[in-house]
């Protein structure tokens, strides 16, 4: 590693509240952590496990993504997704959630994801897939069970290894890998790690989580190296960890840091 990298990415330890970040080069094994066992609230990361076991349990063929759910006027949670926005009755299939719980954090699809799949199910899988720290407890917007502290939770490097797993095509098996990595290349929700990267027409394939105090990103970046980044963070200022968020992704994904210092 470049001292120029790890003095970027330093910058980290001064942001407010507790984050985690790993960066880790795909290629040469270069890695790069903060606190990345810290676990945190997981806020929408917690819809990466939820969609690797989806696709393990359809691998065993236990589940089709061509099931089809009517969507209910309860189901539909507020904030991040197009569910809420539709009509009660509408006809989805399993694969149609999957899908909106990835590239628009969609809540409701989550939800209903998450009772169709079982919670002990989607733990067993985090376990096996090597999320240490990570935990899924609740459904989301469960505020009884948010106010007494039960919450779900992941840390930077759980999501790290994850990530690396499937670029690897280690995680369920080398197609499942294949096609979760491409859900995530379809991201809508791009204001964090391809800020500065989509301009520059280098792909990213991420997930990213946001609530009070809290906001995460996490992905594969497909720059000059393909590098993992991972930021998590909660109790900090937001606006501020987002920002070394863009600039931090900017300097690994555009290959800056392997340039000479200063």
């Amino acid at each position: 590693m470049s001292d120029g990298w790890k003095r970027r990415l330093d910058e980290v330890q001064n942001l407010p509240g507790h984050c985690g970040l790993v960066v880790h080069d795909l290629n040469t094994g270069e890695h790069y952590a903060f606190q990345e066992t810290m676990p945190v609230v997981a806020a929408s990361l917690i819809k990466v496990p939820i969609m690797v076991e989806a696709f393990a349990r359809r691998e065993a063929g236990a589940l089709s993504f061509d099931e089809t759910y009517i969507l209910k006027e309860s189901d539909k949670l507020p904030s991040c997704g197009a569910l809420n926005a539709m009509h009660a009755g509408l006809e989805v299939t399993i694969g149609d959630l999957v899908r909106l719980m990835i590239i628009l954090s969609d809540n409701t699809a989550t939800n209903i994801l998450i009772d169709r799949l079982g919670m002990t199910q989607i733990q067993e899988q985090m376990t096996a897939i090597g999320m240490k720290d990570s935990h899924i407890r609740r459904k989301l917007f469960q505020a009884d069970l948010s106010a007494r502290g039960i919450e779900n939770t992941v840390s930077a490097g759980d999501m790290a290894s994850v990530l690396e797993g499937l670029y690897r095509h280690r995680i369920v098996s080398p197609s499942a890998s294949e096609e979760m990595l491409n859900i995530l290349l379809e991201q809508r929700l791009n204001g964090k790690i391809p800020f500065f990267l989509s301009p520059c027409e280098i792909p990213v394939a991420h997930k990213t989580g946001e609530d009070d105090g809290i906001t995460h990103d996490a992905g594969i970046i497909y720059g000059k190296a393909p590098r993992v980044f991972c930021f998590v963070s909660e109790k900090t200022d937001v606006p501020a960890a987002e920002r070394f968020i863009q600039d931090a992704a900017a300097w690994v994904g555009l290959g800056q840091d392997t340039e000479a210092d200063g």
